[in-house]
């Protein structure tokens, strides 16, 4: 699924979040940033919301866009987790995000340590030193 939204004056935020009762995986990538047409020659501040592993909230600069000297980053499909959010933390945009939206379903398969014998496992070699 394609993701698109723009930030501006008027909407300084989006939000992307998913159903908490979803039992898939959601892999949220943004891949352009870029000041589109009524951008004002002003240095524009995207970040990204999110949680870190202890469950607070941090920002994070992606973008610093400016007219004259970078109108666009491209973030190679940045991934994130979701939910996260958006946000225009300084100027007055409009600048427009696009990237993608990957839903992966868990399957319910469970493997047991009993069903892989050493056997199956294959043999490396030793590393040896390198000659001089």
């Amino acid at each position: 699924l394609l993701l698109g939204c723009e930030l501006s004056a008027s909407t300084k935020s989006y939000t992307f979040q998913v159903d908490e009762e979803d039992d898939s995986d959601h892999i949220l990538a943004l891949s352009v940033v870029c000041l589109t047409d009524g951008a004002k020659d002003e240095c524009n501040v995207v970040e990204v919301v999110g949680r870190n592993h202890e469950n607070q909230e941090i920002a994070v600069p992606v973008a610093n866009l400016k007219l004259s000297c970078q109108p666009l980053l491209s973030l190679d499909n940045f991934k994130l987790q979701p939910p996260v959010t958006f946000r225009l933390a300084a100027g007055s945009g409009p600048v427009h995000l696009a990237g993608w939206h990957r839903i992966v379903h868990r399957e319910d398969v469970s493997f047991e340590d009993d069903d892989l014998s050493e056997e199956d496992e294959e043999e490396l070699p030793p590393i040896k030193p390198a000659k001089k």
